[in-house]
């Protein structure tokens, strides 16, 4: 799928209750595990040692953090979509955020995005995306919620 490029608040609204995309699968490999547990002093054994997670986790490995699996969002985002016109782009919120799937070291992600709701404040574009992260080859959704984003345009 091709890249969707925004221009202006309305291209944004045109899209409004469809589909933006899917973003190219990636890898959450154990070394990225591991800086993100050195990261954010998170060094649960269920994420960083892979012998006692091979034996004593209902997994048989370790698992990506959960908001290791988060903090993916905004790359695999801008794989979906590039906004032109921008003076800048801010994090607003989360909202039903949930949950579904542990994802396993070395597996792979990706995102699919569908525009939700978006509101005019003052010239600012407040975009609401319904995500979900999806682990290849599973049924179940690593992740699922809503984004809320300000893009704030030229």
């Amino acid at each position: 799928m091709e890249k969707v490029i925004i221009n202006s608040y309305h291209e944004f609204a045109a899209l409004l209750g469809k589909n933006i995309g899917v973003s190219d699968y990636v890898e959450l490999p154990q070394e990225r595990i591991n800086q993100f547990a050195d990261a954010t002093l998170d060094h649960q054994w269920i994420h960083v040692d892979t012998e006692r997670a091979a034996v004593e986790s209902p997994f048989k490995s370790t698992i990506a953090h959960g908001y290791l699996t988060l903090s993916m969002l905004p790359y695999l985002w801008n794989q979906i979509i590039e906004v032109k016109n921008l003076k800048m782009m801010v994090n607003y919120g989360m909202d039903k955020m949930k949950f579904g799937q542990a994802v396993k070291s070395g597996e792979h992600i990706r995102l699919v995005a569908d525009l939700y709701a978006i509101e005019n404040l003052r010239g600012i574009a407040k975009v609401q995306i319904k995500f979900a992260i999806e682990i290849k080859e599973s049924p179940k959704k690593a992740l699922t919620g809503i984004a809320t984003f300000l893009y704030y345009f030229e």
